[in-house]
């Protein structure tokens, strides 16, 4: 059997090298450098970017009870080296994966030609099936001065090599929200300009409102409801806010307005693949309206994760085996790294009683957690949601030090349905973080 894998982001090369562990032959096939956008131009030197900036907030913070100096100065060319050598490294490993005597990698732009042909640089590949995992590019608002210098997106950004004294975030999801935090931190005045009424719009409310203001004490400016109409000559960002015309002037605007499929050259309608604007349409085992064509990650439109893009093509990969799986897409953990951090995982309380659904929310917070209080990270809260009747985890929401990592806990929890009841009667190491997900249990 031969696959043949079109992208090497998480969603391509993880899949490649299961398939090779399985004694499948695979080419994958990759126009940009090996590990996609997360690895080069996404979550990894972005997280490289948090790294730093949590230790100027330290420092920071520190230097508030006297015990360093107030004031941090860094050369932030040398974050950005760093950067560098940490995607670096991790691209070499990815290559090392990539020499397994099974998989065969091949560089250029790809089309479908049909259901058992790829045609890269004027060359026929032939395979038994084909997975589609070319991901995702940067969207832009439909308005006049994105094209002006100083305009960037999040890829443009973290090759800067200075800290813009004025930023101007247009979009208040995941991706514009941590990069307000991280320049915040080096010592950037930011702004943002979110269109929907509350930042982080596909996340529970309750968290969303929180964080908007744990971010505005921090000093970033946050302005909901905000639609961006132009940008002008002097990166003047205008938008109406109840319907008068305001202005936010910057040295850099950064466009965080989320990313779209990245459909471009793959020769979709030729060869009978059905997809919308939004992505390629796929049934639950991944697979394409063409038998033995399948598509994974952010190409489908679905949630734009590196984690579920993984999982996503151990999906289509059991199916090309016949093999069955217990991967549930409904309990997928997400996080914002911003300062204090924000995860979530299952239900939210709006769509728990969209569903009518009898709910309880248990709450906790951070500033009553020892751990906490012995780190100086105090803000923060934990909500737990479980059904009102059985007392099944629903979800959960939270944001303060290091919830992305807390929130895998009850990820784990739900993932084999457990209770409230269960819940309470796990014990917790003391004094941990993890001890507000027992707080709010017991709330």
């Amino acid at each position: 059997m031969r696959i043949i894998i079109i992208g090497a982001g998480p969603g391509g090369y993880e899949t490649a090298v299961e398939a090779a562990k399985r004694g499948i032959e695979v080419t994958i096939v990759t126009e940009g450098p090996l590990g996609g956008t997360c690895l080069n131009e996404g979550c990894i030197p972005t997280k490289t970017f948090c790294h730093y900036a949590e230790l100027v907030e330290e420092i920071s913070r520190a230097g508030e009870h006297g015990i360093a100096e107030g004031s941090v100065t860094f050369d932030f060319s040398k974050v950005a080296e760093r950067k560098e050598a940490v995607v670096e490294q991790l691209r070499m490993g990815v290559d090392s994966l990539m020499k397994h005597k099974l998989i065969s990698l091949v560089t250029g732009r790809a089309s479908i030609k049909d259901a058992h042909t790829v045609v890269v640089n004027d060359h026929e590949i032939e395979g038994d099936y084909i997975i589609i995992a070319t991901g995702s590019v940067s969207s832009f608002l439909p308005i006049p001065g994105i094209d002006l210098p100083g305009v960037v997106t999040s890829k443009e950004i973290l090759d800067m090599t200075e800290i813009p004294e004025r930023l101007i975030v247009i979009g208040g999801g995941v991706i514009g929200l941590e990069f307000a935090s991280i320049f915040k931190a080096f010592g950037s005045e930011v702004t943002v300009l979110e269109y929907a009424k509350d930042i982080l719009p596909r996340f529970d409310s309750d968290l969303s409102k929180r964080l908007k203001q744990a971010l505005g004490k921090r000093g970033i400016t946050i302005e909901t409801q905000a639609q961006v109409t132009s940008i002008e000559e002097g990166l003047k960002v205008k938008y109406l806010k109840k319907d008068k015309e305001c202005e936010a002037e910057g040295d850099c605007v950064l466009m965080a307005v989320g990313r779209r499929a990245n459909l471009e050259s793959l020769n979709l309608s030729e060869v009978g693949i059905d997809f919308t604007r939004r992505g390629i349409v796929v049934d639950e085992n991944m697979q394409t309206s063409v038998p033995g064509i399948y598509a994974v990650g952010d190409i489908t439109g679905g949630l734009m994760l590196a984690h579920v893009a993984t999982f996503q093509g151990l999906r289509a990969l059991n199916h090309i085996c016949g093999q069955s799986d217990s991967i549930d897409f409904d309990i997928v953990p997400a996080a914002v790294f911003t300062m204090p951090e924000a995860a979530t995982v299952g239900m939210s309380e709006e769509q728990c009683k969209e569903m009518g659904l009898s709910i309880k929310c248990l709450k906790s917070f951070f500033r009553a957690n020892g751990k906490a209080v012995s780190m100086d990270s105090t803000e923060g809260f934990c909500k737990v949601i479980v059904d009102a009747q059985d007392g099944e985890i629903l979800g959960c929401h939270l944001f303060g030090p290091h919830s992305a990592d807390i929130v895998q806990e009850v990820a784990a929890l739900m993932a084999k349905k457990a209770t409230l009841t269960e819940l309470q009667s796990i014990i917790h190491a003391h004094p941990t973080l993890g001890e507000v997900i027992q707080a709010a249990a017991h709330s």
